[in-house]
């Protein structure tokens, strides 16, 4: 197994490496990649995949989602650039495995999916695996969750056809937001948006990527209370 986490690693590195001209920069934050060694990937994916779990490429996960490649997790979570000290918001669960990054580096992890049973599957992945500073909602992710906003940091882990305002409002100051932007199976651009301390944003191209679609509108009536 540690030869596949530091295989998964290298791979991350040589990643950076051929796209530092588009990321703008050399290597990721040093806790990020130590926050993708502490996750096991295998425990993400179902049983049949595991042998591929530390591979760079992403996984079917079931209900038609996917788990994104550890390169895109690895980047994606390098850009909110998160201190131990911040609350993030993430939109869309997924396996959990986006998540278990993220709680590695925050102080809280407060995280939507909207099809229940990838939710609470993923709740109880977590919580076997000793991750206490996570807070689950099933639910549409894209109206975010108002009610522990602002946040530090907000990642959507599926492709939006623009950047919900919603999300950018729970922003806080001096926050940022990652989220792919693009219509499905068509093209797709990860973009990085920064609220600066008087409340303004500024937004950016990172790179072309692949997500599934986020489930749009806001039928927040339809969430159930956090999971507990």
């Amino acid at each position: 197994m540690k030869k596949a986490v530091k295989r998964m690693l290298d791979t991350i590195e040589s990643e950076v490496h051929y796209t530092r001209s588009l990321i703008g920069k050399n290597a990721l934050d040093p806790r990020v990649m130590a926050a993708m060694a502490a996750v096991p990937r295998d425990q993400f994916v179902p049983p049949e995949l595991r042998a591929f779990a530390y591979d760079n490429g992403p996984l079917p996960i079931g209900h038609g989602q996917t788990i994104s490649q550890p390169y895109i997790v690895a980047l994606m979570t390098d850009l909110l650039q998160i201190g131990p000290e911040h609350e993030v918001l993430e939109v869309g669960t997924g396996s959990g495995y986006q998540t278990a990054v993220l709680a590695e580096l925050a102080h809280r992890v407060y995280t939507i999916e909207v099809i229940g049973e990838l939710g609470e599957a993923s709740a109880e992945r977590l919580r076997a695996l000793d991750y206490t500073n996570i807070e689950y909602r099933i639910g549409n992710g894209y109206a975010g969750w108002p009610e522990h906003a602002p946040y530090d940091g907000i990642m959507v882990t599926a492709a939006a056809s623009h950047i919900p305002p919603a999300l950018v409002e729970q922003l806080g100051p001096g926050g940022r937001l990652v989220v792919p932007v693009g219509l499905p199976y068509s093209h797709q651009e990860l973009m990085l948006v920064e609220k600066d301390a008087g409340g303004d944003t500024h937004s950016r191209d990172i790179l072309g990527v692949a997500f599934v679609p986020l489930r749009e509108g806001e039928d927040s009536q339809a969430d159930t209370p956090s999971l507990h």
